[in-house]
């Protein structure tokens, strides 16, 4: 019998050590070093050393794969435990998804794009909707509320990201030099928030932005609770 009789049937190196697991954390790095964009069969293939052919027993294609990259960012979501205060849960679930949308930044949008129907990956909306509707939400508002929620975090943790490598709290020189050219813009109102706009401090800014989506989210919930 020949080598190559002998090997029929068997899965070339490599396609037999494949998971799931393998396959999510390859897609993560391709979108770390390319982007979202670069994501395809062909490229995570190529990073895990295998045809593209064989991840289609894992994945179904390409948005098979965005789709496992998203589900494993809300799998992994830390979440609290619920106290029965709208605003102190809200902001533990708001906080455990930065934490854990940061380690794959790149990835993040993944979240608000991607429709998941995991139950791991449904865990973190079914914990907001939850606290929502324990609060007296109906439940038709309370999917309109934490879709607002939703983007209001994603939207805060892609300017973080974007913003980082620009500016900051610790690049004095970057800070002094950007101060400058706004102060020198010739418009009053940049020339003052100059000092402000100068400077970004990442933490702070979600801190504002949770607190300004939860005010939002009181004085909603404050209005669709039934009247007695």
């Amino acid at each position: 019998m020949s080598t190559s009789t002998a090997r029929r049937g068997r899965p070339p190196k490599g396609e037999s050590q494949l998971s799931r697991a393998a396959i999510v954390q390859a897609t993560l790095r391709v979108i770390h070093t390319e982007g979202v964009s670069a994501v395809s069969m062909r490229a995570v293939g190529r990073v895990l050393g295998v045809d593209a052919k064989s991840l289609y027993n894992h994945v179904d294609g390409k948005d098979g794969l965005l789709d496992a990259v998203a589900e494993h960012i809300l799998a992994t979501i830390a979440l609290p435990e619920h106290t029965g205060e709208v605003r102190t849960d809200l902001r533990a679930i708001a906080h455990a998804f930065r934490e854990r949308a940061l380690t794959h930044p790149e990835a993040a949008s993944l979240v608000l794009t991607r429709q998941l129907a995991s139950f791991e990956a449904l865990a973190p909306i079914e914990a907001v909707l939850t606290v929502l509707c324990g609060a007296g939400c109906p439940a038709d508002e309370a999917v309109h509320l934490l879709r607002a929620l939703v983007a209001t975090l994603i939207g805060s943790l892609l300017r973080e990201v974007n913003a980082g490598p620009t500016y900051g709290t610790t690049d004095v020189e970057g800070i002094a030099r950007r101060r400058a050219v706004l102060e020198n813009s010739g418009l009053p109102a940049i020339a003052d928030a100059a000092p402000h706009l100068a400077r970004f401090d990442a933490a702070a800014e979600y801190e504002f932005a949770v607190d300004l989506a939860l005010d939002a989210l009181a004085a909603r919930l404050g209005r669709s609770r039934p009247q007695r």
